[in-house]
């Protein structure tokens, strides 16, 4: 084979790795936002986080370590507990402690606008990119869409609804600053080593949380419905695949591609929450879905894919 045929298939081959890690993206972490709501309907949200994560990242590092992948440093392992604090603790923490009082549809819009946050902090940041005219008026149309929801949260039934959209808000944007993170600091060679260290920081750091919370005195096995158990299941056994899969874009993709499933996965959570779900789906929610959506899509057409 001639090198020229070489490369040309190493580059279909990592094209098609690509797409692929994406693909696990768009429809796994589409499908999580309505299984942490069924999960966390009978069961405590911090502490049944807690142990999928432990689980999850537990076999991820103790398999990849057995296979070969080489120990990570104490940098490398310091970098990656930091990072995983802030996806999953601050994250995916205050997401699953939302989906107490909020549609899935709607914690899934509101994470939307990760990109956006992604992008002042990348512009910010020492070596950054800055923001083209047309990615600042798309991140100005997002946060149009998220405050439009946010509103509609604090005319709905109870206070919890507006305290679930902000705090879906929140952990947006700590999910975007532990997404820079894992663009710029120096981690472990293996993603899934990686990933590993990530899960376990963030299972212990949320078990505390959970004793914060009461969960502990709170919390009665026998209580849990067969939905719940089985939608926690699903997101220990299932969810890693697309977190690994998002960790190896974030070193291997450019971050507007990698940014594409913000745009994607809203629209999996409010097709899935509409028929699985019995979630409403508003003209107010569809507009701000617009907005968002649209937003997104405007920045990260910001530079080449």
């Amino acid at each position: 084979m001639s090198q020229c045929a070489t490369e040309s298939l190493h580059h279909r081959a990592s094209s098609a790795a690509i797409w692929t890690a994406l693909g696990a993206v768009y429809l796994i972490w589409g499908s999580t936002y309505l299984a942490i709501r069924f999960t966390v309907e009978t069961a405590p949200p911090f502490l049944s986080a807690a142990a999928r994560f432990i689980i999850s990242g537990g076999f991820l590092y103790l398999w990849r370590r057995m296979a070969g992948d080489p120990a990570p440093t104490k940098i490398e392992r310091r970098n990656a507990v930091i990072i995983g604090i802030f996806l999953l603790v601050g994250g995916n923490g205050g997401v699953v402690w939302a989906a107490q009082f909020i549609p899935s549809s709607l914690s899934a819009l509101l994470v939307a606008t990760v990109p956006l946050w992604m992008l002042l902090f990348d512009a910010v940041r020492p070596r950054g990119d800055r923001p083209t005219v047309k990615a600042l008026s798309g991140i100005l149309i997002g946060f149009c869409g998220a405050a439009l929801l946010i509103g509609w949260s604090a005319s709905g039934a109870t206070p919890a609804n507006f305290y679930g959209a902000v705090a879906v808000v929140a952990a947006s944007l700590l999910w975007a600053i532990g997404s820079i993170y894992g663009k710029i600091l120096h981690l472990p060679a293996s993603p899934l080593v990686t990933t590993g260290i990530e899960m376990l920081a963030g299972g212990v750091v949320q078990i505390f949380v959970a004793w914060m919370f009461g969960e502990f005195t709170d919390f009665d096995v026998a209580a849990v419905s067969s939905r719940s158990a089985w939608a926690w299941t699903y997101l220990t056994v299932i969810g890693p695949i697309a977190f690994v899969a998002y960790a190896w874009l974030l070193r291997n993709a450019p971050i507007p591609l990698v940014a594409t499933y913000s745009y994607v996965n809203p629209l999996v959570a409010i097709v899935l929450g509409y028929f699985l779900g019995n979630e409403i789906i508003t003209m107010r929610i569809l507009l701000a879905a617009g907005l968002i959506i649209g937003s997104v899509v405007l920045v990260s057409a910001q530079k080449p894919r």
